[in-house]
């Protein structure tokens, strides 16, 4: 998970005093805009390579369908104010899912390159779907997210200084700020390591 989709929870949490806001999280959906897979079929009916960044890249899915049905049915669940996490099953290597479409292809001659992690990119998606850090919902595959309460009187300081950081156009400010904010925030293959002690 991203930090700025969580700060963008931080931020809908702390105004659910006044709009009963629901936030929910889960993996990639197949053949949505961001998707893989449509990127993958595109280099197949080029002839190839098939692109994938780093042979160890791990990531959840699920169909359109299910998405929707889960997101629709948490939206039923909460008074406001929750974040619910969606079981995503297992999750799937990248690089086999590209195997696994050049073998349905018929084109067994279409090799598959690693291109390298872009900045920023993890090799697993972190979902915050385990049991010390989720609670169970009335649904078996819907979990209410047990994570930090903010004030919205400190949300809105810390976004109040996110802004005039934004203003400065200072990347390492803007980057250092928001992990102040989302402490969590762990920068990975990137310039901005620098600016946790974690690491």
């Amino acid at each position: 998970m991203g930090a700025s989709k969580r700060l963008a929870e931080i931020y809908v949490q702390s105004r659910s005093s006044q709009t009963q806001f629901i936030t929910t999280r889960f993996g990639n959906v197949l053949g949505s805009n961001g998707s893989v897979v449509p990127l993958f079929r595109k280099q197949l009916e080029q002839g190839g390579p098939l692109t994938v960044t780093d042979k160890r890249v791990v990531r959840y899915f699920m169909t359109i369908p299910e998405a929707c049905n889960l997101v629709l049915q948490a939206s039923t669940m909460g008074k406001g104010g929750e974040i619910y996490v969606f079981d995503m099953g297992h999750p799937v290597k990248i690089y086999d899912m590209a195997s696994k479409m050049i073998q349905l292809s018929g084109c067994s001659n279409v090799k598959i390159t690693e291109i390298g992690l872009r900045p920023g990119e993890k090799l697993y998606e972190e979902l915050l779907a385990t049991k010390e850090n989720t609670l169970p919902t009335i649904h078996g595959k819907i979990f209410r997210a047990n994570v930090r309460k903010l004030e919205s009187a400190a949300v809105d300081a810390s976004f109040e200084l996110l802004y005039s950081k934004l203003q400065s156009r200072d990347e390492l400010a803007i980057v250092g700020q928001m992990k102040a904010i989302v402490p969590e925030f762990i920068s990975n293959n990137s310039r901005f390591c620098c600016l946790s002690h974690k690491e």
